[in-house]
């Protein structure tokens, strides 16, 4: 996400609890560019592969739906993001990730992280 020029806004949307989260990002370094923003599928009354979190996280940051992007790496996630009515690009990183359910899902594929800067719309 460093990646991307500045200003630009990001959530994490999962399905796991703000305090796994918390735990997860902060293992990968990237809980300084989400802490602000984290949405949790404990949120909403419906998780993955409802669209519920997705809009909820775009309607509280102020975002319409076909203004944001989704990064994902499972199918229901993918599934969400399209029902939600946003651009999904699914990350394909290994073998056990179902790179042909996340096709048919409608996800934008990519398998390497240092490409998604290209992927991506910037405005």
């Amino acid at each position: 996400m460093r990646c991307f020029p500045r200003p630009w806004s990001g959530a994490a949307s999962r399905s796991l609890t703000c305090s796994w989260m918390h735990i997860t990002l902060g293992q990968t370094g990237l809980l300084p560019l989400f802490e602000h923003a984290m949405f949790s599928s404990t949120m909403v009354g419906r998780g993955k592969p409802f669209p519920d979190l997705f809009l909820y996280a775009a309607k509280t940051m102020g975002f319409a739906p076909a203004d944001c992007i989704v990064i994902e790496d499972s199918v229901a996630g993918t599934q969400a993001g399209i029902a939600a009515g946003m651009r999904v690009f699914s990350y394909y990183a290994d073998l056990l990730t179902d790179r042909d359910g996340l096709a048919a899902a409608g996800g934008i594929l990519f398998d390497d992280m240092r490409d998604l800067a290209k992927l991506v719309p910037i405005r």
